[in-house]
């Protein structure tokens, strides 16, 4: 069944590195805890870790991903680039918008980004990636990049505690979608994506243009307190420019985002 499974993902492929060495379980604890593990061995660049249904599945900020069995895309990728670590954004930033192009072409709906990596459909969450490293030294010694997206996941059934904030795309589509159709659309994508970015392409604009996040007032939650403000941009690393009420200009590597109704009411705002 695994050498079945893996031949049906290979079929797809148009990448010469990316998902072409492949581990694949059934049922796994985090894919992004075997990726490391793989990574810390030797595995090359490409290495794709899939799995059907996680038990222990990470999220941003400690938080678990839930997932009921056989519903989602639940993949890690480990890259080696030969990037300085305040990089390692960058593939956060290729891969979400290869999530975004994929959903569109396969589907047909309209995905965006919420800074810093949520995938958002009809306003919910339907999917996150999650980035970790390996250094060695002052130099990166392998990125670890986890995909997650909800797509045969019906909230109103399964999951109910999630309904309020989370999609799939099967949900907003009134059909089923396949989950080899999205993963290949994703893998091919991303490939293209790290070989532009290898070549010294600039990303920024173009994953800029599809953050719901900027030029509103929001609140993010950081793991130093909480910061209100305006979201003014983002840097080329993929930093959240926030102005604060009293004009200080703040730079954000992570945090959880609300988006603020309203907005302020403070001199030069």
């Amino acid at each position: 069944m695994t050498e079945i499974f893996v031949k049906s993902i290979e079929r797809g492929l148009k990448t010469s590195f990316i998902g072409r060495n492949i581990f694949y379980y059934p049922s796994i604890d985090s894919t992004n805890d075997v990726a490391k593990e793989l990574a810390e061995r030797g595995e090359p660049e490409g290495t794709l870790v899939i799995s059907d249904y996680q038990t222990a599945g990470k999220g941003r900020l400690g938080r678990r991903w839930l997932s009921p069995p056989r519903s989602s895309i639940l993949i890690s990728l480990l890259f080696r680039p030969n990037f300085p670590p305040k990089e390692a954004q960058r593939l956060t930033m290729i891969c979400s918008l290869a999530v975004v192009d994929a959903i569109k072409s396969v589907t047909g709906l309209a995905a965006s980004i919420k800074w810093p990596n949520d995938i958002i459909v009809g306003g919910k969450k339907a999917g996150g990636i999650l980035t970790e490293i390996g250094t060695k030294g002052e130099k990166l010694d392998y990125v670890i990049v986890g995909i997650g997206i909800n797509v045969n996941v019906d909230f109103s059934k399964e999951l109910l505690e999630l309904a309020e904030t989370a999609t799939s795309l099967s949900q907003e589509l009134g059909r089923e979608v396949s989950r080899l159709e999205i993963l290949w659309g994703i893998l091919n994508r991303i490939e293209e994506r790290y070989e532009r970015l290898l070549r010294g392409e600039p990303i920024h604009d173009e994953w800029a243009s599809h953050l719901i996040t900027l030029h509103k007032w929001v609140k993010v939650a950081t793991s130093r307190g909480e910061l209100h403000g305006w979201a003014e941009g983002v840097d080329p690393d993929g930093a959240l420019i926030l102005r604060t009420p009293d004009g200080i200009s703040k730079r954000l590597l992570a945090g959880d985002v609300t988006l603020k109704e309203g907005g302020y009411h403070a001199k030069g705002f």
